[in-house]
């Protein structure tokens, strides 16, 4: 079976190693005669397999005790509502930083929230324009932000994933300073893309189905104090305390996802940790950019080099009819995925930690033949 080059924005690709190992003990998990999926995950053995999962979070990304690890179900749209539900108070401030599609979504649910709880809600943001003609090509400097004191949190979006903008690629983006306000970061689709400093943060959360493993599952980092300190006058299951409380096993949880979870992880740290992962990201990175940046009067990018993402390499070309053939003619080369988002077009890599140096080569030689060839 010949294997298709993977560029799909998500659920997106997985590492091999992580796919044969499922293959492997799909009928018969660790000699138990059973599948994992048919484990109870009160179970011996099935527990391990989460326990492992949440050290790897850990051990990868060098999380202190004072924080939580948090294995949770609806993806980071649940985690929209969920953040602001635990955190927005009366007469505070929820704060979003604004720069994406993600973003926006986000913002949604918190404004649904602060009218629930008579709270108020601040907006910066960095797109242009109006309706579909409004466009987001960059992330801001932290000189650039500006946090409301004494708002109950800061939420930003990492990675964009529909417009190619990304926080902290170059060190003039890094991720904003809020001081006493905690930082709330969405990043689904770069989280374990590199190290970083948890502790600069109040909660991060991913949807796994980008960077980590199947749809299903999301992955939550946060602080010990900040869970504490969350409403406990929304039901229980929507408390981050609850789930740190019971281990992530208040109720019964996606074992599969988490056990495919746990697969990926366990090839990252395989890989040589996070600092390896880093380096052959950004290898993948600039091999695609050089190429749009030497044929720049066919291939353009809307981005601000300075913001452009390291994981969704976008990029347009003369003409829309272009674009059809590009990404039909990459079909045939066995490149799959690389249809920009419906609500801007273009073309679209995701070249996330799966995605390999060869699958990323074999896309810009073919994209510098395309262009020779028009």
């Amino acid at each position: 079976m010949s294997r298709k080059i993977n560029f799909n924005a998500g659920p997106a690709a997985l590492p091999l190693p992580a796919l044969e190992r499922a293959r492997d003990e799909l009928l018969d998990f660790a000699g138990s005669g059973m599948s994992v999926m048919e484990h109870s995950h009160r179970g011996r053995e099935y527990e391990g397999v989460h326990d492992e999962a949440i050290a790897l979070v850990r051990e990868l990304l060098g999380v202190p005790s004072s924080y939580e690890v948090l294995l949770m179900q609806g993806g980071a749209t649940a985690l929209f509502a969920e953040v602001a539900m635990n955190f927005i108070e009366r007469g505070k401030t929820a704060q979003y930083l604004i720069t994406g599609a993600w973003g926006e979504k986000a913002l949604g649910e918190g404004k649904i929230v602060s009218a629930m709880f008579g709270a108020d809600v601040a907006v910066q943001s960095t797109g242009t324009g109006e309706g579909k003609e409004k466009s987001y090509t960059r992330v801001p400097p932290p000189s650039e932000v500006k946090v409301v004191p004494g708002a109950a949190y800061l939420h930003i979006t990492s990675n964009e994933t529909i417009h190619g903008v990304q926080f902290n690629v170059d060190g003039s983006r890094a991720f904003p300073d809020t001081g006493a306000v905690p930082l709330v970061a969405d990043m689904s689709s770069d989280f374990l893309w590199r190290p970083f400093d948890v502790t600069k943060f109040g909660l991060v959360y991913a949807g796994a189905q980008k960077n980590i493993g199947p749809a299903g599952l999301v992955v939550v980092v946060v602080s010990k104090e900040l869970a504490e300190r969350g409403r406990k006058d929304i039901p229980k299951i929507f408390q981050f305390r609850t789930h740190a409380e019971n281990k992530s096993l208040y109720n019964t949880p996606p074992t599969f996802g988490v056990y495919m979870v746990r697969n990926v992880l366990a090839c990252l740290k395989a890989q040589g940790g996070l600092a390896k992962v880093e380096e052959a990201n950004r290898k993948k990175a600039a091999r695609l950019y050089s190429v749009i940046d030497r044929n720049a009067a066919f291939y353009r990018s809307p981005v601000e080099k300075e913001s452009r993402s390291v994981m969704n390499v976008v990029f347009r070309l003369p003409a829309e009819a272009l674009e059809e053939q590009f990404i039909a003619d990459a079909k045939k080369r066995g490149m799959v995925g690389l249809k920009g988002h419906r609500s801007v077009g273009g073309i679209r890599a995701s070249i996330y930690n799966a995605a390999s140096y060869e699958w990323v080569d074999t896309l810009a030689a073919f994209m510098e033949e395309f262009a020779r060839g028009k």
